[in-house]
């Protein structure tokens, strides 16, 4: 029987839909990690954040201690790399993870978004590494795999995917060409100018893996970059800033500026090998689908905190306005039952493409994930600003969650595709049915004016 926690965090009716296709070992993982969020993970907050440096290069140096002491517990608590599905790499990961499904992960991520950022370090399932071992397991050489997806897996280092570039219109990857690899010899020598790339600020970061031109002639603009595994140690690699979101820097993983000056590299350093030449567009259209079903998950999560901060707020009896509770206020109401609306439609959609993935692969869920990927930000933003809002100038402070909240959520507007890229390409999927559609009406009205003309009657108004 499932844990009756379970539907704090999920609409009782959506946990109806899904709890038959759920395994006794997930509901089991569930509750398990119902317990590390609410026990281990949302306590550990405050800590966390004052364990981080204020300010200064101490800023990046280390990572707050709090958080190996949280992926010990998570390890121990068979909560470690629960995104993973399965495939030819699950063994690597010791087990872990093994059996779940897209659906049952789903769940537990929204579970994870409670604590944005903490949950899904602490239990491996943090982007961008979760990207990046799916290239690494699905695409990297033997080699490759044991020197980065092994500690990857274990959690022992963190990575970078390094794509969005200074001055270029990066919405539209077939424009990335200011970061090139060329060759030299047996060796590649990269140039480029990347920016905002997650991950690059953090002390533990062992790899990015570098989209870059390695054949500008080819007549294929999809077929002209390829994927290269750069360590940040190396000569030419310059982490020039952390970009900053609405003032916050994510420290002490961040979101870099970073140079590649004549970075030297063997022809071994491409995903695949050589035969990962000119694929880069092909494997990162197998990284970006899952991934940004992910962010969409954990976003619900961040949504329904805020609304139980705000549900907090407005039941304080030391906050009443005008003699009356906030709640008492019909505006409130009224945002508390349009959030309440908007959070367990938006999980449907999640839900919808999470399962459409287990039954047919991310290629043929890419109209529910894209759907998703361009609604769930939105709600978020939306109840985020209204907890914003009930909380008055707090709210937009630091002294509660809910800015960071904001700022995080608002970047997944870009991440992985910009909104108007997803919205173009559905509308785009919709036309495609007109035909049918057009076949179907015709039919209709001709079986229309047969009854019509079978009962001797002209055609009334509608």
């Amino acid at each position: 029987m499932a844990d009756k926690r379970i539907t704090q965090y999920i609409s009782p009716g959506a946990w109806a839909l899904v709890d038959p296709l759920f395994s006794d070992r997930a509901r089991s993982i569930l509750t398990t990690l119902i317990d590390f969020v609410e026990q281990d993970v949302l306590p550990s907050e405050a800590l966390f954040h004052a364990q981080l440096a204020p300010h200064g290069p101490e800023r990046w140096a280390s990572v707050p201690s709090v958080m190996d002491q949280l992926k010990g517990r998570a390890k121990e608590l068979g909560l470690w790399n629960l995104w993973l599905s399965g495939g030819d790499f699950q063994g690597m990961a010791g087990g872990e993870g093994g059996g779940l499904t897209n659906l049952e992960y789903a769940v537990m991520a929204e579970v994870m978004g409670h604590s944005l950022v903490l949950a899904p370090q602490a239990t491996n399932c943090s982007a961008p590494d979760t990207g990046n071992m799916e290239v690494l397991a699905r695409f990297g050489t033997p080699e490759q795999k044991q020197t980065y997806l092994v500690p990857l897996l274990r959690g022992e280092i963190r990575s970078s995917f390094s794509m969005t570039e200074v001055a270029v219109a990066s919405s539209d990857a077939t424009n990335l060409k200011n970061t090139t690899a060329r060759v030299e010899g047996n060796q590649l020598v990269l140039s480029g100018h990347k920016w905002w790339i997650s991950g690059a600020g953090d002390p533990r970061n062992a790899v990015h893996i570098v989209l870059c031109v390695t054949d500008p002639g080819n007549a294929s603009p999809h077929k002209r970059h390829s994927l290269v595994l750069v360590e940040p140690k190396m000569k030419g690699v310059k982490i020039v800033r952390p970009m900053t979101v609405f003032g916050y820097d994510d420290a002490p993983e961040g979101h870099c500026e970073v140079i590649y000056d004549n970075v030297r590299l063997g022809v071994d350093s491409v995903v695949g090998g050589k035969a990962g030449l000119g694929r880069g567009f092909e494997i990162i259209q197998a990284r970006l689908g899952p991934g940004r079903l992910h962010h969409c998950m954990r976003s619900i999560g961040v949504a329904s905190r805020a609304l139980d901060l705000l549900l907090q707020r407005v039941s304080d009896p030391a906050r009443r306005t005008f003699g009356k509770y906030l709640r008492e206020h019909g505006t409130v109401l009224a945002d508390i039952a349009n959030s309440r609306a908007e959070i367990d439609q938006a999980r449907l959609l999640v839900l919808s493409a999470a399962r459409q993935i287990d039954l047919h692969g991310a290629k043929a869920a890419l109209k529910e994930i894209g759907i998703a990927k361009f609604t769930v930000p939105q709600m978020a933003l939306r109840v985020i600003d209204r907890a914003m809002q009930v909380h008055g100038a707090e709210g937009i402070s630091q002294d509660t969650p809910l800015a960071a909240f904001y700022a995080g959520v608002r970047t997944l507007r870009f991440a992985d595709g910009p909104d108007e890229v997803h919205v173009q390409q559905i509308g785009k999927q919709e036309l495609k049915r007109v035909e049918i559609l057009q076949a179907r009406e015709a039919a209709v009205k001709r079986k229309a004016a047969a009854l019509l003309k079978e009962a001797g009657l002209a055609k009334a108004k509608l």
